[in-house]
């Protein structure tokens, strides 16, 4: 007979009050019949709950380990058939935490989704929308010229996939290594400004320059100039002195002891083969600029605003003329109106406020023409064609449609997400579309019109809060016989996102007429 042992009792006995209570043990392995059986149960017990929320939500990591029950403090491994136990927060000896854990998951989602977007066939942003139904509607009279070309629109939009652009410069033998920041568009989308973020510290800026060919490829070439500095680059608008686009405006954070300053600089700076002559040039030191706005209204053409803290700053870059409005808050988001000569302005404090250029005279703040608030700290606004309406995102990750009679918002875009950066919108009102990055690296595009979520593009890199993609969305990639598409740039590649499922890429075109040829 076997001898009793008084541990081993001990053992099965706190086995079976931590089976019984749910206490976590690291050292409990379940056998496979006692796993089947709690997944039976488990089954049961969360099938209507799983199937509500399976559709509208990413899998997390509590639904990966469903297979065994979930344990407080404790992760089941269902490749190695037992728990684990986790640790608050980042820890260097075990580097099972919870936040690995997620980021895993969220890296696992995002593989996924990118084989999806590999597919030939996308899924229809709206339910039966497809073109040949659209197009049917459309000769039967049931569907409006507007609407029906609105909705073409988000139909290519969700068949758009993924090319990588080649960037050709003078010195091909040094390719780009260094981590993409911001581009920015000029309004016809021929030249794109670039922020690169340098290795050793600081950045380079430059412009590039988009063409497209009759066979319908995009070519990018790089310009001969770079500039470097090493102060950080918050805030670009494309400034129109000369002519439309003729200069960018540039707001440089100070560092250490170099200070910051607004500088406006004529593109043709960028190119030594351009034999113009640079036209003007001029710099102001400020201590911290936030954003800059350039006027296009007839009336202040040679304007432009920067957004400071607790104060705006207008200028008139001919005269040197300034006029300085002092604020309770951080201005990080400007925007001029066209019809009228109104600036927009958003504040860290989530307030945003406008001001008449035809009232500079006033004081006690009693120039804001208009004034209303969201939640959280202002990052990007836009006006619509009709200047009655706004939108606005903030740092908790809302875009909010403002109608600025009332001062009341009348559309929501849900699904952004962000939680500190500084991230700008995006709109292109010919196609109805909104897009916006979120902190996540995740490109959202909505419906202008309803805020209807038509596309969700994940970024070609692992996420990271300094790999955030930054894009330009065109109708004419280009120029005015360019090519539709989305443009993204992350870490130190460019992608194409091309309207045309049978896009061919320049290297393909190449080989293509090389064999015809032969």
């Amino acid at each position: 007979m076997k001898k009793w042992d008084c541990r081993e009792g001990q053992r099965s006995h706190r086995r079976q009050e931590w089976h019984g209570h749910g206490e976590a043990d690291p050292s409990y392995r379940p056998s496979q019949s006692q796993r089947r059986r709690d997944n039976e149960s488990a089954s049961s017990s969360s099938s209507y709950s799983s199937s509500s929320s399976s559709s509208s939500s990413p899998p997390s990591t509590s639904k990966t380990s469903s297979a065994a029950p979930e344990l407080p403090g404790f992760y089941f491994d269902p490749e190695k058939n037992r728990y684990f136990r986790l640790l608050p927060g980042h820890n260097n000896c075990n580097p099972l935490t919870k936040e690995q854990l997620q980021e895993k998951e969220r890296e696992k989602q995002r593989n996924k989704m990118l084989e999806q977007d590999e597919k030939s066939s996308n899924k229809a942003p709206r339910t039966g929308l497809n073109t040949s139904l659209l197009l049917h509607k459309r000769q039967l009279g049931l569907l409006p010229e507007n609407s029906y070309c609105r909705m073409i629109h988000e139909v290519k939009v969700s068949g758009m996939r993924r090319h990588k652009l080649e960037i050709q410069s003078i010195d091909n033998s040094n390719p780009n290594t260094d981590n993409f920041r911001i581009i920015v568009g000029d309004s016809a989308c021929e030249r794109v400004f670039t922020v690169n973020d340098v290795s050793h510290g600081g950045c380079k800026y430059g412009i590039m320059n988009f063409s497209s060919s009759s066979r319908g490829s995009l070519s990018v070439e790089m310009c001969d100039n770079l500039y470097f500095t090493n102060r950080k680059v918050n805030s670009i608008c494309w400034a129109s002195v000369n002519y439309p686009d003729s200069h960018v405006l540039l707001c440089l954070v100070g560092m250490a002891d170099t200070p910051g300053c607004v500088s406006l600089l004529p593109s043709s700076l960028f190119s030594n083969s351009n034999p113009d002559q640079p036209g003007m040039l001029c710099s102001f030191k400020i201590s911290t600029a936030w954003s800059c706005a350039w006027c296009l209204n007839p009336q202040f053409d040679k304007t432009f605003s920067t957004g400071l803290s607790r104060r705006v700053i207008m200028k008139d870059a001919e005269t040197g003329r300034t006029q300085t409005y002092s604020v309770s808050s951080d201005v990080l988001a400007q925007r001029f109106a066209l019809r009228v000569p109104v600036l927009f302005n958003g504040c860290r404090s989530g307030e945003i406020f406008s001001i008449d250029l035809r009232q500079r005279g006033r004081r006690d703040q009693s120039w804001k023409a208009s004034r209303f608030r969201q939640e959280s700290a202002i990052t990007s606004i836009h006006i619509l064609q009709d200047e009655n309406y706004l939108l606005a995102a903030d740092m908790l990750g809302q875009i909010k449609l403002w109608d600025v009679r009332v001062t009341k918002p009348v559309q929501e875009y849900k699904g952004h997400y962000n939680e500190h950066a500084y991230l700008p919108i995006h709109v292109n009102e010919p196609e109805g579309l909104l897009l916006a990055v979120g902190q996540d690296c995740y490109t959202r595009l909505w419906s202008l019109k309803d805020s209807h979520l038509l596309r969700t593009i994940p970024s070609p890199h692992p996420a990271a809060n300094d790999l955030i993609p930054s894009v330009v969305f065109s109708s004419n990639l280009g120029g005015c016989r360019g090519l539709p598409g989305l443009l993204m740039a992350v870490k130190h590649d460019l992608y194409y996102f091309p309207y045309n499922t049978d896009y061919q890429e320049v290297g393909e075109q190449q080989a293509e007429n090389a064999a015809n040829d032969f």
